[in-house]
């Protein structure tokens, strides 16, 4: 019982943080969405010093990668490289999560199997 307690919380904690990466993808697509005077280049893309940064200022578009969760700009001789948009403890710790989720799920599983369905125990 407390092995599935276990899988359940670190699959709800591994949900709760895969849900923050993706709001601030979110918040990037709706600065790249914004638009303007400031918008070249993009945003989300900008590093700290992106005015000297040539690898910055040839931005010529995005995609964003769903696992690992990630928002990637792309360049104008083809290369590309990913942003600091997602936190960089988020992909880690969803995937430790998710691990950590599937191990106490199994092991649940080999130590008590569930018993047939539609079996009602005494009085029931």
């Amino acid at each position: 019982m407390v092995l599935r307690k276990l899988a359940g919380a670190a699959g709800l904690v591994a949900f709760a943080l895969y849900l923050w990466g993706l709001l601030n993808i979110m918040g990037a697509l709706l600065e790249v969405g914004d638009g303007g005077n400031d918008s070249s280049p993009l945003r989300p893309c900008r590093t700290a010093d992106w005015q000297y940064d040539q690898r910055v200022l040839s931005v010529t578009g995005y995609s964003v990668d769903f696992v690992p969760l990630r928002f990637v700009c792309k360049t104008k001789d083809g290369g590309s490289f990913v942003s600091g948009t997602v936190p960089g403890y988020v992909n880690p710790a969803v995937f430790g999560l998710v691990l950590t989720a599937l191990g106490c799920w199994v092991a649940a599983l080999v130590m008590a199997p569930p018993g047939p369905r539609g079996v009602r125990g005494p009085g029931g």
